[in-house]
C-alpha cells in the first residue's frame, strides 16, 4: 500500500504501485546517484525523483527538523527550495523536473 505525506513542503510517497511508476515514465527518467555525503543543495525547478537505493535526511533551509526518504520512496521537492542533502547510505535515483 503506498503512503502519501507531505512535511516542510516535501512530498513523500512510500511504495508506489509499480501503475503508477510506469504511468508517470520513472524508469525514462535521468538517473542520478552520489555516495554518503552532505550538501547544500537549491531547487531551481520541481523535480520528482525516485529512489532505487539510499538513505537520504533532507533539512529544507531554516527548518529545525528534517524528512527522511530512502528507497523505494517518490518524493517531490517544490521549486525554489534551498536545503541540505545529508546521505547516509549511497543514492541512486530516477528523476524529472518540471
Amino acid at each position: 500500500m503506498s503512503n502519501i505525506t507531505e512535511k516542510l513542503g516535501i512530498k513523500v510517497e512510500t511504495n508506489p504501485s509499480e501503475e503508477k511508476l510506469t504511468q508517470l515514465g520513472v524508469k525514462q527518467w535521468s538517473k542520478w546517484g552520489c555516495p554518503p555525503s552532505k550538501f547544500p543543495w537549491t531547487y531551481d525547478a520541481k523535480e520528482t525523483c525516485y529512489l532505487l537505493e539510499g538513505k537520504v535526511k533532507v533539512t529544507p533551509s531554516g527548518a529545525n527538523e528534517s524528512v527522511e526518504i530512502g528507497a523505494g520512496d517518490l518524493v517531490v521537492f517544490p521549486k525554489g527550495m534551498s536545503c541540505t542533502w545529508d546521505v547516509s547510505v549511497a543514492v541512486n535515483k530516477h528523476y524529472i523536473f518540471e
